[in-house]
């Protein structure tokens, strides 16, 4: 369960340090949309699966997402085209509902006493992948090719697939609940929508009848959503759970804090394999076998991030561990949008940004085991996932968006953005990561369990 993790970390780090490669490549400046569509598809699919894990079984739901993702890795590995790749993509989106799959498969199989350690490690990775992945996926990019990545990840969950059948017991907990396709279909159709707007928006003009049709398009279609899910029975995300403050404010924190994160590892590659000859005041000239080195120790404070929660969850509150790791990454990508020109001073605040998204990801399923019973873990850690997908799918949406606002010129089909573009990205960084502890902030102190709406059904 950790490796499959570690391959849901890897898989948004591993794209970002090849996106330069895909955008050149396809001749494309919405390159963002890999990762984008990657999100959109965790982001409508976490609650379906939620309410499908607590009917049917984690385990079951587990080993088919992870059988889809790898089914995606292909398709994008093959694919001719730019669509055809960010379609495939989108499919090995699926990962990212298993960040909840495990951690409440985790509280219940494992003994009580260890539940909050292996759940910190597992969300944070135990470092067997995440360390040397920027080393690892710059030897693949540099000999093979982007294609080479997405060949990995067709291994890699293969092989995970087959383990996690050999060895992972099932869930004896299961909560009866109906499946709302309606619901997953209107979020889909409002949130595609809106993000296309605002992706779309800087090139074709925010008062263009296209831009305007699309976002009208989405609102219309999250305001359908919205009425339904309070109409159905069993909507697929339940607003009763989400109204509770300690689950929503939750949602909302860990939502930005993936965020904050997501947008940042967008742009540490661009920025650092920008040539630093083209007189744009910023980039090193790093190849992906070099820009390792800067997300390294990234990678590594994550995981004492993560290492940090578990040890000191049972004497210090998950609320204090998410404020804290959000003004680490606030402060460290306010930092680096001031001075980004010295590559040491670069690296550290990579890893300060690193400490506190790991910590930042341990407080999460921590913060929902707190609130919410047994029964209900799958179903309201979906509703933090969706939150976990949608917004880190807005932000670099929101980000791209503005750097095609600031392309310096355009070399060989690829844009290159100005120095004050590239310091507002991480004062965007900065800023959600700032609104997200304000969020923690808003948590209350005290902690009252949500009830389960039925008796849990044992096999």
């Amino acid at each position: 369960m950790v490796l499959v993790l570690e391959m849901l970390a890897c898989s948004y780090l591993m794209v970002s340090v090849a996106l330069p490669q895909i955008s050149s490549h396809f001749q494309t400046t919405q390159g963002v949309w890999i990762l984008t569509a990657f999100l959109l598809v965790g982001a409508v699919a976490s609650p379906l699966l939620g309410k499908l894990a607590d009917t049917h079984g984690k385990r079951k739901v587990l080993l088919a997402c992870v059988l889809l993702s790898a089914a995606g890795a292909l398709i994008a590995a093959v694919a001719p085209t730019f669509p055809m790749l960010v379609l495939g993509w989108a499919l090995t989106g699926l990962l990212s509902p298993c960040l909840f799959l495990v951690y409440a498969l985790i509280r219940d199989v494992y003994p009580p006493r260890t539940v909050t350690m292996a759940v910190s490690v597992s969300t944070t990775g135990m470092g067997l992948i995440a360390v040397p992945a920027p080393f690892f996926t710059g030897w693949i990019v540099d000999n093979f090719g982007f294609r080479g990545v997405f060949w990995f990840f067709v291994i890699g969950l293969s092989l995970l697939a087959a383990l996690i059948r050999v060895t992972t017991e099932e869930s004896p907990i299961r909560l009866p609940g109906r499946i709302d396709l309606i619901g997953a279909t209107l979020l889909g159709m409002g949130l595609a929508g809106l993000l296309l707007g605002i992706s779309f928006g800087p090139d074709w003009g925010w008062t263009t009848p296209s831009t305007l049709v699309w976002l009208a398009v989405g609102l219309v279609f999250m305001l359908a959503w919205l009425a339904s899910a309070r109409k159905l029975r069993d909507p697929i995300i339940d607003l009763s759970i989400l109204s509770q403050r300690p689950i929503a404010l939750t949602s909302l924190s860990s939502g930005l804090c993936w965020a904050a994160i997501a947008a940042f590892v967008m742009l540490l590659p661009m920025m650092v394999m920008t040539p630093n000859d083209l007189g744009l005041g910023y980039g090193f000239g790093a190849d992906a076998g070099e820009y390792a080195w800067f997300h390294a120790p990234d990678a590594a404070m994550t995981l004492v991030g993560g290492l940090v929660v578990g040890a000191l969850v049972p004497r210090v509150r998950p609320k204090l561990m998410m404020i804290a790791g959000l003004a680490l990454v606030a402060a460290g990508s306010l930092l680096l949008a001031v001075s980004h020109d010295s590559k040491a001073m670069v690296i550290l605040l990579a890893a300060v940004i690193g400490l506190g998204g790991g910590m930042g990801y341990a407080a999460t399923p921590n913060l929902l085991i707190e609130a919410v019973p047994r029964q209900l873990l799958a179903t309201a850690g979906a509703i933090a996932s969706t939150a976990g997908n949608i917004l880190p799918a807005i932000l670099p949406i929101l980000v791209f968006a503005m750097l095609n606002s600031h392309i310096a010129f355009v070399a060989e089909g690829s844009a290159l953005y100005s120095d004050t573009g590239i310091s507002i990205g991480f004062a965007m960084v900065a800023g959600a990561a700032l609104i997200g502890a304000l969020a923690a902030m808003a948590i209350p102190r005290s902690i009252q369990q949500a009830d389960a709406p039925s008796a849990p059904l044992a096999d």
